[in-house]
């Protein structure tokens, strides 16, 4: 996606490419990249709360939310983070989620932005579950946002666990959610994003319920963190179809 970005911009000589790194050798390899000629790095599961304890500076967003996705290297070695999941979860709805009630299901980086973007939005009201309900209930209190222990019902559903992440297995047979829950919920929002769509989104629209799917919102983020990168205008129809969605 980043590579037709780079090609339709004419940025011919950057490159954008996968490093996997264990949480081990995060902080080291990270601060590695600005003497080996990197510009920037995107930050996946599990590395965002890292990725914004090491930075020297961080946006305001990044700072609110606890976690970046984003990180922007000077010529110096310094480090900047930025967050873009927040404002692409905004960008992707179907409807304002001011005044609106949202269930967030996890507690992680991705998590945390979500639970952000939408209380700085005027969401009503957000809930938090988690597996752990200590870890639910320490992002509840540090953002604001309401720790339950069950999924109910409300206007916005947003999956930010990991579930479904590997292909193989599903976010019913992880998470305490049955496909007939979803019809409680006027969206769902699924930050996995796979090839084809999970079944979670496959769940709501089986049954007419709005539905974002991961790959929308990878789009999304991406597309603000190459602006951050590069200073140009991210070529946001040109990612799209690098990602199979030309629309």
């Amino acid at each position: 996606m980043h590579n037709a970005a780079l090609q339709a911009v004419g940025l011919t000589g950057w490159r954008y490419q996968l490093l996997p790194v264990p949480p081990e050798l995060f902080e080291e390899t990270t601060r590695a990249l600005p003497a080996a000629g990197f510009r920037g790095a995107n930050v996946t599961i599990p590395h965002k709360e890292r990725a914004l304890a090491l930075a020297g500076e961080a946006t305001a967003r990044a700072r609110s939310i606890g976690a970046a996705n984003t990180l922007l290297f000077d010529e110096d070695g310094g480090i900047e983070a930025d967050n873009t999941d927040a404002p692409a979860l905004i960008d992707a709805l179907p409807f304002s989620p001011e005044g609106a009630t949202a269930l967030v299901l996890g507690a992680g980086g991705s998590a945390r932005a979500a639970v952000w973007a939408l209380l700085d939005a005027g969401a009503g009201e957000v809930r938090v579950w988690n597996r752990t309900p200590e870890r639910a209930q320490r992002l509840a209190d540090e953002l604001g946002a309401v720790a339950v222990d069950r999924l109910e019902e409300a206007d916005l559903l947003i999956h930010c666990t990991p579930a479904g992440l590997d292909g193989k297995g599903s976010v019913f047979k992880e998470l305490p959610l049955r496909a007939d829950d979803i019809s409680r919920y006027r969206c769902v929002v699924d930050l996995v994003y796979t090839a084809t769509e999970t079944a979670l989104v496959q769940a709501a629209r089986a049954r007419s319920v709005a539905a974002v799917d991961g790959l929308g919102l990878l789009v999304g983020q991406g597309a603000l963190s190459f602006e951050r990168f590069t200073g140009i205008a991210a070529p946001a129809a040109a990612m799209r179809a690098a990602v199979g969605r030309p629309q």
